[in-house]
């Protein structure tokens, strides 16, 4: 039922159905209201919540969406080469460009400014680019193909950047699809990432940054393959891993591999959050910030969009993530 909801709907109609629910229940509420001949107070315990309803969708879908927030944070680790302390990397996922269309364009084409104001030495896109086609890369590859950094822009897939939503059953038709929207990243200049790697050298010294492919729970593409990935790497070489789903850190990366720093998203941080509470919470152990399991780290970024155009306590975000080495 969820994935024929993605397949049908675009997110324009999602406000539309936001409209028209709030529109409904407030005439009913105002029914009901007008029933309510004495004792005002239960007009008002009918209305609060309705006016609270309001505010939060309002808020949501025309001033949260556009909100954007850079966080700052460090990750510290014995295995990282001297040459990389102070090694910048801007961290951004969940992009789903397909709901920056009419005048949330412009949302994206300040997300695309932040990230170059980092000035950082490369910047890293975990999955979800599209909504469901890859002609959405397309319509915003003017604006995507403007990022830059020194060592490069890195991405991976995923699981809105698979066919799963698109309704295609013809097997030609679904490795077309497929490959549009991997190639399309490609020619923006992106370096895209599946079971693979590479390695940013400095004199002597190298991380090796690494790529899976989207590794899900339930009907989520797994297809992360670990050995593909850091195939050639050893032990003791500093790894930052990046994977879609958080799910995939504990069940896969820190068992099979030694990354010290793993990148993921996925969550959107549920978009939603009210006195700290956030329906990510309740389905993730890891949904949005820094994790730790002993000296190695997740980082969940909040992501900077999705198919509802609506954050209501849950920013968008880039992250600015500085490596240092711990010498003591």
């Amino acid at each position: 039922m969820t994935s024929l909801l993605f397949i049908l709907l675009q997110p324009d109609t999602y406000i539309y159905i936001g409209w028209g629910c709030l529109a409904l229940l407030s005439l009913l509420v105002v029914v009901v209201c007008r029933r309510i001949r004495r004792r005002r107070w239960k007009r008002w315990l009918l209305a609060l919540p309705l006016l609270l309803l309001w505010g939060v969708f309002l808020w949501g879908t025309y001033v949260g969406f556009g909100q954007l927030e850079v966080v700052h944070l460090e990750f510290a680790s014995r295995d990282l080469p001297e040459a990389f302390d102070g090694y910048r990397i801007v961290h951004f996922g969940d992009a789903h460009v397909g709901s920056y269309t009419g005048s949330r364009e412009a949302i994206l084409q300040r997300a695309v400014d932040s990230i170059n104001a980092q000035n950082a030495d490369l910047v890293v896109f975990t999955g979800d680019l599209q909504n469901k086609e890859p002609d959405e890369i397309l319509a915003a590859k003017p604006i995507l193909s403007r990022i830059k950094a020194p060592d490069g822009v890195v991405s991976i897939l995923g699981n809105h950047d698979y066919t799963m939503y698109t309704g295609l059953t013809d097997a030609i038709a679904i490795g077309t699809n497929q490959g549009n929207t991997e190639g399309y990243q490609t020619d923006m200049g992106w370096r895209l990432l599946m079971n693979s790697r590479f390695r940013i050298r400095r004199d002597s010294a190298s991380i090796v940054i690494a790529g899976l492919e989207n590794d899900g729970e339930g009907r989520f593409p797994q297809l992360g393959n670990i050995s593909s990935a850091l195939y050639g790497v050893s032990r003791n070489e500093f790894v930052v891993m990046l994977e879609h789903d958080p799910t995939a850190w504990r069940r896969k990366i820190l068992p099979h591999c030694h990354a010290q720093l793993t990148l993921s998203g996925h969550t959107h941080g549920g978009q939603f959050s009210l006195f700290g509470l956030s329906p990510a919470m309740f389905m993730y152990k890891e949904y949005q910030g820094m994790y730790y399991a002993g000296d190695r780290a997740l980082y969940v970024t909040k992501g900077l969009g999705g198919v509802i155009p609506f954050r209501f306590g849950v920013k968008p975000e880039i992250a600015v993530i500085t490596l240092r080495r711990i010498t003591n």
